[in-house]
């Protein structure tokens, strides 16, 4: 009888790296033992540290960040207020759980230039390369190898991106939930700004995620560890979102379940 093999996808939420725009980063205080000791006179009037396990008590975190901090996945409404050309965007919370376990395949493009579009046709010839025939609710992962610069100033540049026809390309056929190991499912918005200072095109803004606004879907951003998963399919992505009433996004921990022989 196998095995299961569960590799995690995500990266850590941390205070303080510079992978995200300043407003972004998320800023963590912790209350050591020590520190909880002291709440815990004021819960139990009366309590003196002493009679506590070696003198301490609980430990807790107050975290300051956004829905799209950390590993997240983003939910039609993030996109625009519409889906599926005219239907209210869904919200984190109402994201349907069947889309959030199914069959995973993973595109590799580690090939690609940092900034470098992922057209429909590199898709295409991806899947061929493979040999394998997407189908609806698959989870597709996009690897850029961008998560080698996780923690860097140099990750919010890093890797290339999808762009309108490629994601039109997955949604149409079912695709619901896809996910890539960068900061952004579109290219790095730096690449952006700069090509549409250069041609004036409002098209290139953004494209890929207003994608969503024909078709509704969600995308992973952040993650990492795609490599680890050892085959392009033949495994399951789990990636349920923090349920937040009416949010734009929620911070997951994609697994890979991987069944070994």
């Amino acid at each position: 009888m196998g095995t299961k093999r569960f590799v995690d996808l995500s990266i850590p939420i941390e205070a303080d790296l510079p992978s995200d725009p300043p407003m972004m980063i998320p800023r963590i205080d912790y209350a050591d033992h020590v520190k909880g000791a002291e709440q815990m006179e004021m819960f139990f009037p009366g309590v003196r540290k002493e009679q506590l396990p070696g003198g301490m008590g609980w430990a807790v975190e107050t975290i300051s960040l956004t829905t799209h901090s950390g590993t997240h996945l983003d939910a039609p409404y993030h996109y625009h207020p519409t889906m599926d050309k005219g239907k209210p965007a869904l919200t984190i919370d109402q994201i349907p759980l069947e889309w959030c376990f199914n069959d995973g395949v993973v595109l590799d493009f580690r090939h690609k230039a940092d900034g470098e579009r992922i057209t429909a046709k590199d898709v295409k010839k991806a899947l061929d390369k493979i040999g394998y025939k997407i189908k609806p609710l698959d989870i597709v992962l996009i690897q850029t190898g961008a998560d080698k610069a996780w923690g860097t100033e140099k990750y919010l540049v890093t890797g290339a991106g999808m762009d309108r026809e490629s994601t039109l390309f997955l949604t149409e056929q079912g695709i619901r939930v896809v996910g890539i190991d960068a900061w952004s499912w579109d290219r790095p918005l730096p690449c952006l700004a700069k090509e549409f200072q250069e041609t004036g095109d409002p098209g290139v803004i953004w494209e890929a995620h207003f994608a969503g606004i024909d078709v509704g879907y969600c995308h992973m951003e952040k993650m990492a560890n795609l490599a680890a998963i050892g085959r392009p399919f033949g495994f399951t992505v789990c990636c349920f979102p923090t349920n937040i009433k009416s949010a734009s996004a929620g911070w997951v921990r994609p697994v890979a379940i991987v069944d070994e022989v």
